[in-house]
């Protein structure tokens, strides 16, 4: 399976013969990027922002996943736990992670947390192989909030996001911020990361930059 990033907190992830994801797609003129001209059979949705539902940026959807509970669609298993988008805070909108499963290769999309998981959160989400972790504060994790979340999950590949870019219009803290809480000076960006099976995976987690394409 290969996931490519979008920018902002936006992914597609594809599978020859399974169903296409893409999470939190962007209205780019709030986000910033180049506004989506994506496909995709099934879209998630953290959270009810611009940044992160404009499902109207992704064509061939059949299926919009906007909340908890399991799914099964086109070979793919979805499952959405819901979280406080804000902490302390009962009045503001929730958040919902979601871990999506290619044949057992499984990605844990964070979306917009905020807050270090309960344990009870954490052993929800199973074993990650790949972490979508957003690390650019604002109104979720900063650098060493999302630190502290990664050693927690402890999942084979970490993938930032939502954090502040050339393209990105929203005020966020830079991707040095977190390579530095992470103990890295500089890491290689890639144009996506592609998965053939959950052998050979590091043992220890290993941070991947994404260089965000045009959609």
């Amino acid at each position: 399976m290969e996931i490519t990033w979008y920018g902002h907190s936006c992914f597609r992830m594809v599978e020859r013969g399974m169903a296409s994801v893409v999470t939190d797609p962007f209205d780019h003129r709030v986000a910033g990027y180049s506004a989506l001209k994506l496909r995709a059979d099934i879209v998630t949705v953290s959270h009810d922002d611009p940044s992160h539902n404009y499902i109207e940026g992704v064509k061939g959807v059949e299926h919009i996943i906007t909340g908890p509970g399991e799914f099964e669609i086109g070979g793919v298993f979805v499952t959405g736990i819901q979280t406080n988008h804000r902490t302390g805070k009962e009045d503001t909108p929730r958040n919902t992670l979601y871990v999506i499963d290619y044949n057992g290769i499984t990605v844990a999309h964070l979306g917009d947390l905020s807050h270090v998981p309960t344990q009870g959160e954490v052993e929800a989400l199973g074993s990650v192989h790949v972490a979508l972790v957003p690390v650019g504060d604002g109104s979720s994790l900063n650098a060493a909030k999302a630190a502290e979340v990664i050693s927690l999950i402890e999942p084979n590949y970490v993938i930032p996001m939502h954090y502040q870019t050339p393209d990105g219009l929203l005020k966020l803290d830079p991707i040095s911020k977190f390579l530095k809480e992470m103990g890295l000076s500089e890491v290689e960006t890639q144009p996506s990361l592609k998965i053939t099976s959950t052998s050979g995976m590091p043992e220890n987690t290993r941070v991947l930059i994404l260089d965000y394409q045009h959609g």
